[in-house]
């Protein structure tokens, strides 16, 4: 028997006694396989409200799926790698990873890995995210870690075949670098934010005139790396410049001056100072004219031997100073301050600085034409999402760098021998050739050196379906499962996790190793603003859960995620509000329940009964339909709609008399119709629902049916019931009725003198009878009411 309310501490014997039975182990045998490849979410840190959200909406699909007869491989992975980790270590222990012996530091990784709270894991069982794992033969396993050997094998190996194919070289240029991280950044790693920056006038002089120009610029410190000044060809400002030489302001460096449309007339003076680098523009500048790039700035983000007298000087701190030898000089002619787009590292939030590194690349330019097809063989939802990618792959302008001068990673399997002979690790055992000694195949030496490198933490990211799908260990069930069914992820890792995963696993088995993907958008609050702690706005999970528990935040999940817009509001108000709906399905089915089984075998289905089958029929046909295209958003708000309005407030109150049959007014057969019709909308609202509520769905459905709700099939339609009645019909038949007994201050069980109906009411008379009380009812082309 139910309890009287819904709480939510009925949630947590359910969930459980899932995690006790591993109720949802996955074996893949006998029926068609949904894979879902999830995001790893980092261990050291709590899940968010956005995370919250995508993970449950993976539930839900992962619930629907099973549903419709598929076994649904829906794994766990926990992040463990990469510059999260040092820098908590960093942090904790105050001490730098590269003042830091390597040993050392990693041991304090695994401490901050060790001691990381499990309220992620926690957060999951609570929400009723039913991850699961293979059971191959005996073997079950648990949540993946990025940072196993296991993981980092299969990283390794992707690496070997990738460099076996000719895809990975070596080659010193250019790159992002951030000082803070001390390592070389893809651009897919790098954020522009709006940073203050002065905008200084300074004065050069032509060689061959002694007259002096100005030059605008934001980075003084480089004008010992300028190579050329430009103006725009259609300057007439400057046209008598061209081909003459500029002598540069303290360095006394001579460089030409050349008419080029790189330069903007309207910023500045319009001449520009070509160094090396303050940005891409400058790095693509000096490749085309190909000048010979003067670096001034080191792996340390100081000054070095090339800046002369701003030598070991921080980059602010050059800027400043040389702001100031300027100034002595005389000169500077102007200054003001502005507001300038700058790069900088997403993780460290550092200002990113371009100097040249030794790094290993993966060929990615070349693939251009085939990443654009395979963007477009991969279904997404939205489909507008796709853009996104689209416009990303255009934009990817040189190839991947994969290496990282960090700690915390999987380590690139290379040696170096003397002789020239570079040697990968075994491809299907995890190495670390910083530690590891080798001996070389070709000479014999034994004087190898092992890489120190790390790889991109995108590029053990990007091996996940392959992970999930037993790429490395079991080939065989790779080609049978392959690929995978879905990527479920944010937009704002679309240039990282979602391309470089379509990247990698091209390259390697030249297919598309997706068929969908899933992309959510932001979380915002109730004004439209996205959250963050310096305003306040911040939605906890854990809040949520200890106040409401999961299945309000669930239903809200559903009712507000819609694809089709940008972005989901989320308030607490809005999640209590969706726990009305809760209470509302929980008080329907006490009274469905407590009606009782049918009386006996015979069952007469009345027009009433009819109709609201319809109306579920048209239910469970768009819950079908939308679920299979990810859309919870549609079903959940029509199912909310319909236990509500069709179901609640107008079919129960137009048959619960003839449920009950208290004065026997209706047969036995005509009384089962009302229980059957009744206890099957109960049990196909709750099969409706289950993927979005699965703590009360089981609850409730444990005392109707007896069975486990979640190892049930979809409702299917139940046909052979047409009626003319529609829902249009009903609601302005007990609304019109309702509202006048209102206005005459009765109570809505009093009868009333006479009720005049369209013809087309007739086959409902003996349950308006008893629902609304007339004494009288009489047929006509128009609706009227007459109480006195």
């Amino acid at each position: 028997m139910l309890a009287k309310n819904w709480d939510k501490s009925l949630e947590a014997p359910i969930y459980n006694e899932w995690k006790e039975k591993k109720a949802y182990i996955f074996i893949g045998q006998g029926r068609p396989v949904f894979s879902i490849d999830t995001p790893p979410p980092y261990v050291n840190a709590p899940i968010h409200v956005g995370q919250a959200t995508t993970y449950v909406y993976m539930d839900m699909f992962a619930r629907f799926r099973r549903m419709k007869g598929f076994s649904v491989l829906f794994p766990l992975g926990l992040d463990r790698n990469g510059l999260p980790i040092e820098m908590a270590a960093e942090k904790k222990f105050g001490v730098s990873l590269h003042d830091t012996n390597r040993e050392h530091f990693l041991s304090l990784c695994k401490k901050i890995l060790e001691e990381s709270s499990t309220s992620t894991l926690d957060s999951f069982l609570k929400l009723g995210i039913s991850f699961n794992s293979w059971k191959i033969g005996t073997e079950i396993g648990d949540a993946y870690l990025t940072d196993s050997e296991d993981y980092r094998a299969m990283t390794q190996a992707t690496f070997i075949d990738l460099w076996n194919k000719g895809l990975v070289y070596e080659d010193a240029r250019i790159n992002n670098y951030c000082p803070g991280c001390r390592t070389t950044l893809a651009d897919a790693e790098i954020d522009y934010e709006e940073l203050p920056s002065m905008f200084s006038d300074i004065k050069f002089r032509i060689k061959e005139t002694g007259e002096e120009i100005v030059i605008s610029t934001t980075r003084p410190e480089l004008i010992a790396t300028c190579a050329m000044i430009i103006f725009n060809p259609d300057d007439d400002r400057y046209r008598q410049l061209d081909g003459k030489t500029a002598i540069t302001p303290l360095f006394g460096k001579e460089v030409l001056v050349k008419a080029h449309p790189y330069a903007d007339m309207e910023k500045g003076t319009g001449l520009m100072m070509m160094c090396s680098f303050g940005d891409q523009a400058d790095i693509r500048f000096f490749r085309e004219q190909s000048l010979a790039p003067v670096i001034v700035i080191n792996e340390e983000g100081k000054m070095n031997e090339n800046a002369g007298p701003l030598e070991g000087l921080k980059v602010p701190d050059a800027r400043n100073l040389m702001t100031e030898m300027l100034n002595e000089k005389d000169l500077i002619v102007s200054q003001k301050k502005i507001s300038h787009r700058s790069p900088v590292c997403e993780r460290s939030k550092h200002p990113i600085e371009f100097i040249a590194m030794q790094e290993l690349y993966l060929k990615q330019v070349d693939f251009k034409d085939q990443l654009i097809k395979i963007a477009n063989e991969v279904s997404f939802y939205s489909p507008r999402s796709r853009q996104i990618l689209l416009d990303w792959i255009d934009a990817v302008s040189i190839d991947w760098p994969l290496s990282r001068r960090r700690y915390y990673g999987t380590e690139i399997p290379l040696w170096y021998c003397k002789c020239g002979k570079i040697i990968p690790g075994q491809r299907s055992k995890y190495v670390q050739p910083w530690r590891e000694k080798r001996q070389c195949p070709e000479c014999g030496s034994h004087e190898l050196r092992g890489d120190e490198r790390v790889f991109d933490t995108w590029f053990d990211s990007s091996s996940s379906p392959l992970y999930i799908l037993k790429w490395l260990d079991y080939p065989e069930l790779f080609e049978k499962y392959a690929p995978c069914s879905l990527r479920p992820q944010g937009k704002e890792i679309v240039r990282t996790w979602l391309y470089y995963t379509l990247l990698k696993t091209y390259l390697l088995t030249g297919k598309t190793i997706f068929k969908d993907a899933w992309i959510n958008y932001h979380i915002v609050d109730e004004t439209g603003k996205k959250m963050s702690k310096r305003l306040g706005n911040v939605i906890d999970p854990h809040d949520v859960l200890e106040k409401f528990g999961a299945e309000p935040f669930r239903l809200w999940c559903a009712v507000e995620g819609n694809l089709d817009s940008a972005d989901m509001k989320c308030s607490y108000d809005r999640i209590e509000g969706a726990g009305k709906t809760l209470t509302k399905l929980w008080n329907v089915s006490r009274f469905v329940l407590g009606l009782g089984h049918l009386k006996q075998d015979k069952v007469e289905l009345m027009e009433a009964d009819k109709w609201i089958l319809t109306e579920l029929n048209h239910l469970i046909d768009l819950a079908d339909s939308c679920y299979e295209k990810y859309d919870f958003h549609n079903p959940a708000t029509m199912i909310k709609h319909f236990l509500w309005e069709a179901f609640s407030s107008h079919y129960v109150e137009l048959v619960k008399t003839r449920a009950y049959n208290e004065n026997k007014k209706f047969s036995d057969a005509e009384q089962n119709g009302a229980i059957f019709t009744l206890r099957y909308c109960l049990e196909t609202l709750l099969k409706l629902l289950s993927p979005i509520t699965p703590f009360i769905t089981y609850t409730i459905y444990q005392e109707l049916a007896g069975k486990d709700i979640h190892e049930e099939s979809f409702p299917v339609v139940l046909a052979g019931y047409k009626t003319d009645i529609t829902k249009d019909d009903i609601l302005e038949l007990n609304s019109t009725i309702w509202k006048i007994k209102k206005d005459n201050n009765l109570s809505l069980k009093s009868e009333i003198l006479s009720l005049t109906l369209p013809q087309k009411f007739k086959p409902l008379e003996k349950d308006i009878r008893t629902a609304h009380g007339p004494k009288e009812i009489k047929y006509a082309d128009f609706m009227e009411v007459m109480i006195k």
